[in-house]
C-alpha cells in the first residue's frame, strides 16, 4: 500500500499540536485586518487567537480570503513528486470556495501525475466540525486503512458531523447577512441569542432562538441528546471565539447529562470568527442527522 499525506486547510481551526499528532498537511487560509493580510497558520505566527479577538472587539473589521488554485497546486505536488499518494478533506463549499480550488488543484495532478492517487472530498463542515472528521481520517490513517478506505468513510459519514452554533453578538451575523438588520436590533435589545448549524449543503442555517446566553448553551447540549450517536463512547469537540468559560460548562453539561469521557476544545479561526465575532460557541458530534 502506498504512503498517502491528508491535506486539509486551516478552517478545521485544529491547533499545532493536533496536527503534529495527526500528521497533517494543513493550508492556511488568509485574513486581512487594516491594510495587511494575514495567515492563519496552525501555530498563529502571524496573530494569536487573543488578539484577533480583541481587535474585533476594539471595533476592527476583518475580511477573508479563500485558498486558490495555484496555492493548492503548490501544497500538493511536493508530496506527489515524493512519491506520496494525497487525499484532500476541504472546507465546506458551501462557505468558501477553497475546496473547488483544492478539486481543481487535484484533478490537474492527477492528470500530470497519472501513477498516483489525488482524491478530494468536500466535507460540508467547517469549524472544529471538519476538524472532528479530519481528526477521524486521520486516525483511520494511522491504524493502517487504505486512502480509499478513508475517503468513503468521510464520504459516508459526513453527513452525520452534526454541528450547533450560537453566538453572544447579533451584529457580525448581520454584517455577514446572517440574520436581518430588525433581527438583529430587536434581538440584541431582547437578549435573544440565535442557535445556528452548518446544513447537508454545508451552509451556516439559522434554525433556533433562545432568550439568554445560558438558555443558548443549554440549546446546543440538548442537541446531543436528539440526535448523537452513543455519545459516551464518542469524542465531542468545542470551539470557541475567545470565551473559554462558556465552552467549558458546554463541555461538563455533555459529560454530566451524556457520559461523553472526552471533549476537545479549540478557538474558532478568523475564517468564522470575521462572521461570529467574540462569544461564539459551536459543538461537534456524530449524529444521527445533522
Amino acid at each position: 500500500m502506498s504512503e498517502y499525506v491528508i491535506v486539509t486547510d486551516s478552517a478545521t481551526d485544529l491547533n499545532a499540536q493536533q496536527v503534529k499528532e495527526l500528521e497533517l498537511e494543513v493550508l492556511p487560509l488568509a485574513f486581512i485586518m487594516g491594510d495587511k493580510t494575514y495567515y492563519d497558520y496552525p501555530d498563529k505566527r502571524d496573530m494569536s487567537s487573543e488578539e484577533f479577538y480583541n481587535r474585533l472587539a476594539g471595533g476592527e473589521m476583518a475580511t477573508t480570503n479563500a485558498i486558490n488554485v495555484g496555492q493548492a497546486t503548490d501544497a500538493i505536488e511536493p508530496l506527489l513528486q515524493a512519491g506520496k499518494d494525497v487525499l484532500v478533506l476541504g472546507f465546506s463549499s458551501g462557505l468558501s470556495t477553497t475546496y473547488n480550488s483544492m478539486k481543481i488543484a487535484c484533478e490537474e495532478l492527477g492528470e500530470k501525475y497519472p501513477e498516483r492517487k489525488v482524491f478530494a472530498v468536500d466535507t460540508l463542515c467547517a469549524s472544529m466540525g471538519q476538524g472532528l472528521l479530519v481528526w477521524y481520517a486521520a486516525r483511520m490513517r494511522q491504524e493502517g486503512k487504505s486512502i480509499e478506505e478513508v475517503r468513503d468513510w468521510v464520504e459516508a459519514n459526513k453527513l452525520h458531523l452534526c454541528h450547533w452554533f450560537t453566538v453572544n453578538d447579533l451584529m457580525h451575523l448581520k454584517r455577514g447577512g446572517r440574520v436581518s438588520a430588525t433581527t438583529a436590533v430587536v434581538g440584541t435589545m431582547l437578549q435573544i441569542k440565535p442557535v445556528l448549524h452548518v446544513d447537508d449543503e454545508g451552509h451556516l442555517i439559522n434554525v433556533g432562538k433562545a432568550r439568554g446566553r445560558k438558555a443558548s448553551l443549554d440549546a446546543l447540549v440538548a442537541k446531543v441528546g436528539e440526535s448523537a450517536t452513543d455519545p459516551a463512547g464518542q469524542t465531542m469537540f468545542i470551539s470557541h471565539s475567545a470565551c473559554e468559560e462558556d465552552a467549558q460548562y458546554v463541555a461538563d453539561q455533555v459529560k454530566a447529562k451524556y457520559g461523553v469521557q472526552e471533549v476537545v476544545s479549540n478557538y474558532i479561526g478568523p475564517v468564522i470568527g470575521a462572521h461570529t465575532g467574540q462569544g461564539c460557541v459551536a459543538l461537534f458530534f456524530l449524529g444521527t442527522k445533522r
